[in-house]
């Protein structure tokens, strides 16, 4: 006979991972607008008060700080999702086809949402988000350092194409950010889960 049992929507680690990547991303962002005002790639400028560090080098020396920030908490929630089938479950299946219906629901108010299972569209957004979060590192490596990782430069077009790689990947996940605030407060009862971890019934 089954047994109803509760488990959390979001276990302990990843709740951690998530709020301390909020931190990071703030921090990474404010910080490298910064670095883009002092040698901006178009006719703009990132207002004073959204920057961090107050000065370029004193952005530089947040964005290098909290780097190791946000390398080591995507470090241990890559390694911990891969060992614990956390992306198997949460990520997929997932074809395009789905994504192009659950799309045409969202845009008409009809797509459901149940707490701790994510949509196609939910799906394909945190994919692609991890594929720009890797984008974003492998062209600020080559942005650091650019002598030691030239390969790496001149595979993304050289360095002045690089910085363009970089603030389109930022600007990317600075994009799916507001997508995803623009969600909870659609659907504001998936924000307590993140907090406390929620529970979810599950048949054992």
């Amino acid at each position: 006979m089954a047994v109803s049992v509760s488990r959390p929507v979001h276990p302990w680690l990843v709740r951690l991972c998530h709020w301390l990547n909020v931190f990071a991303m703030v921090c990474m962002v404010m910080s490298g607008w910064g670095i883009y005002n002092a040698s901006p790639l178009f006719g703009f400028t990132f207002p004073p008060a959204a920057t961090l560090g107050g000065w370029l080098g004193g952005a530089i020396a947040w964005h290098l700080a909290v780097m190791w920030l946000l390398a080591a908490n995507a470090l241990v929630y890559l390694l911990w999702g891969a060992a614990r089938g956390h992306f198997r479950r949460r990520f997929f299946p997932l074809s395009p086809r789905a994504v192009w219906q659950d799309t045409r629901q969202a845009l008409t108010f009809r797509l459901p949402h149940r707490l701790g299972q994510y949509n196609a569209v939910q799906k394909a957004m945190y994919l692609g988000v991890l594929l720009l979060g890797a984008l974003l590192v492998l062209s600020g490596l080559a942005i650091w350092k650019p002598v030691q990782f030239s390969g790496l430069v001149a595979l993304l077009g050289g360095f002045g194409w690089t910085r363009y790689v970089h603030f389109y990947a930022m600007s990317g996940i600075v994009l799916f950010v507001v997508v995803h605030v623009l969600m909870v407060l659609l659907v504001p009862k998936t924000l307590p889960a993140m907090i406390t971890g929620g529970k979810e019934p599950s048949d054992e």
